[in-house]
């Protein structure tokens, strides 16, 4: 297994903003299921990712299944979140030689699965946002 695999499923078992910051690389770019336009670098992929682990990270979180490649993983997760709605989703990460993460996208389903995570993750990332931003 890759060590940005394995340095992601340690992530995901005790998120660490320290540990998540070490392992993405400056120029990362994170592709989010409900926003079109990826976001690039460190600082705003290290706010989806947080949030993303608050939102989806709770006890039931778990990685179903794994697939890799070379350079990239396909990792499928499911949970159920506080309204008991079930969400199936992946993981598609890619690194460098380095083992920095240089591209992250999630996918969930089912559609209701998805709009039910939408606004819980607005809410995080309003709570993660620096105090400067003039952007959501």
């Amino acid at each position: 297994m890759s060590d940005a695999i394995h340095r992601w499923h340690d992530y995901m078992r005790a998120p660490d903003a320290a540990a998540l910051e070490a392992m993405l690389h400056p120029d990362v770019v994170f592709q989010s299921p409900a926003v079109h336009t990826p976001q690039r670098g460190r600082e705003v992929t290290m706010r989806y990712l947080g949030a993303a682990a608050v939102v989806l990270g709770g006890p039931d979180f778990r990685y179903v299944n794994e697939w890799r490649g070379d350079g990239s993983a396909v990792l499928e997760f499911e949970c159920t979140l506080a309204d008991e709605t079930q969400v199936n989703g992946v993981d598609i990460i890619e690194w460098d030689g380095d083992d920095h993460i240089t591209r992250f996208k999630v996918m969930i389903r089912p559609v209701r699965a998805l709009n039910a995570v939408i606004p819980l993750m607005a809410a995080e990332l309003a709570k993660l946002a620096p105090p400067d931003s003039s952007h959501g």
